[in-house]
């Protein structure tokens, strides 16, 4: 069974930064974030290839936020600079070895979440 962990989240004030990473379960996965705020649907934050030549993100955090991988490694990071208080959810990484989506259903393993609060 395949299984992604999740790690880096915490409390940080606005205007700051964390780095969430996840461990993929190969480097030939298409990896993605997504976040769920409290009261609110599951939503796409950013995706990367395989490769890394082919990056997405919301447009709600284009600009802060940076989706990056170490195939080397494994792991897939997510650097959120900049962070608001809305960006406060829980961060699920997500993989598919077929698709690179920002379209949850077609994401195939999923991690446990990691909390993400910013504070005001």
């Amino acid at each position: 069974q395949v299984q992604l962990v999740e790690s880096g989240g915490g409390l940080v004030q606005a205007g700051g930064s964390l780095r969430l990473s996840c461990t993929a379960p190969g480097r030939t996965y298409n990896m993605g974030w997504f976040r769920q705020a409290p009261g609110k649907e599951r939503e796409f934050v950013s995706a990367t290839s395989w490769t890394a030549y082919t990056t997405y993100y919301a447009d709600s955090v284009k600009g802060r936020f940076t989706i990056s991988r170490d195939n080397a490694k494994n792991t897939v990071y997510l650097q959120m600079n900049s962070l608001k208080p809305e960006d406060t959810a829980v961060y699920y990484c997500a993989a598919d070895r077929d698709r690179l989506t920002t379209r949850e259903e077609s994401y195939a393993y999923w991690g446990q979440g990691t909390q993400v609060t910013v504070s005001s």
